[in-house]
Parts: structure tokens; sequence; C-alpha cells
């Protein structure tokens, strides 16, 4: 059996005297695609910042032998008269030219990209060159904060077409926070989804019962009427 990449066990976080996460545990494989899903204030972007470091915990976070760690954040906003090129920004992250450009082809682009300033590409090309930033320090584990939020359909499609290639062609290990369910059922090994503690885990087909279903969306309009009031 292989050793997971990541096992967590019984991970619980508390912020400002507030519980976040409570008794959280699972796993990742080499190989393996996990969707974490949850209606919005679950945790999933806590648990991501906590996997990182950045948050104190109580229970155990065990790393395979040398994991390397890729991130790419939920939101890449920059200004379109920011004077920086695709390359120029790429270079920040790795100084060798044939790697940028190997990373950037991967992700669909020709390697005249690198000359456009960053601020004037669409959503979707932001957050593959975000992805690129990430692969060209070789991960061993990419966590995936909701690649596709802020960009358009046509720009979702592609980002998680591009994703499933790459898992398929490189054996890729990713995390996936998501809330589009049909993502989950097509790329996800297993799903863990989480409100404040664990509702369900294991692979989607199993673990995303009727049942679980209608608690999740429940829960999510009663969240959505809430903070929605007049």
């Amino acid at each position: 059996m292989a050793t997971p990449l990541l096992k967590v066990e019984n991970l619980s976080v508390d912020l400002e005297k507030n519980r976040i996460l409570d008794n959280i545990s699972f796993e990742v494989n080499p190989g393996e695609t996990l969707a974490l899903i949850g209606p919005n204030g679950a945790g999933k972007s806590v648990l991501f910042r906590t996997l990182l470091g950045m948050h104190p915990y109580q229970g155990k976070i065990k790393w395979g032998p040398n994991v390397r760690i890729g991130y790419v954040p939920q939101r890449f906003s920059v200004e379109p008269d920011l004077p920086i090129t695709v390359g120029e920004f790429l270079n920040l992250r790795s100084g060798k030219r044939r790697g940028i450009i190997a990373e950037i082809e991967a992700l669909g682009f020709t390697k005249e990209i690198l000359q456009d300033r960053l601020g004037v590409l669409s959503g979707g090309q932001q957050q593959r060159v975000l992805i690129a930033w990430a692969l060209l320090d070789h991960p061993d584990l990419l966590l995936f904060d909701e690649p596709t939020a802020g960009v358009d359909i046509a720009g979702g499609e592609t980002v998680y077409s591009l994703l499933h290639k790459l898992q398929q062609e490189r054996n890729m290990t990713t995390i996936i926070i998501s809330h589009e369910l049909q993502v989950v059922f097509q790329h996800a090994t297993k799903v863990l989804c989480i409100n404040q503690s664990t509702v369900c885990y294991g692979p989607p087909k199993t673990a995303l019962t009727g049942e679980i279903l209608s608690k999740l969306f429940r829960v999510e309009m009663e969240h959505h009427k809430e903070h929605h009031r007049d």
C-alpha cells in the first residue's frame, strides 16, 4: 500500500475562541484528487491555510517524506495597467526560461503570451498562469482553492480540463475546494464534505448520497438567506 502524501488525524482549529474545524480526519495518496466541499463558512479555506502552516491547530498533520506543496489561491486580481508581463511574473518563481515555456505550453498557451501584460489577461487565463507558477516548483501535492472562482463558464471548463490532463499525464496529487458537484463526480477520487466537522468522506459515488446532498444544499440555502436579509 502506498504511503499517504498527507494524513490528517483529529484536526481541530479555534480562531478568536471560535471552533472553526472540529475533529477532521482524512488522507491523500499519490495520484489521488480529493475534492473538498461544504457550504460557505464551513471552514474549507481555513483547512487549507492550516495545512500551509498559517493557523495553530490540535491533532496531527503528517506529510510524506520531502513532500513539496504547491498552492493556487482562490482569486488573483491584477490591475490592468500593472507594468509586469507574464514572463516577468513567472521569472520571479524560476529563472529557467525553458521550464517556464514548458509549463506555459502545458497549460494551453504559446510562448508569445510571456510578452503580454498580466493585467490584461482574462480571469481564466490568469488562473492558468497561476497554475503554471505553482507547477514551476515541481510540487508533489497541489492545493487549489476554488480554481474557477470569478472565471466564466468556458474559462472554468478549460481550467478543469487542463487540470485533469495534467493529473493523468503527471500522476499529480491534488486537493481542490469546489462548489461544483459535476467537477467532484468527474475528477475526484475522494470527496471530503465538511461543515465545521466531517459530513461525509469517501468516493463521491458512495459518499454523496441523496440525504447528504439534500442536507448540504439546505445548509447552503439557509446560509444564503441569513446573509441576504433586508
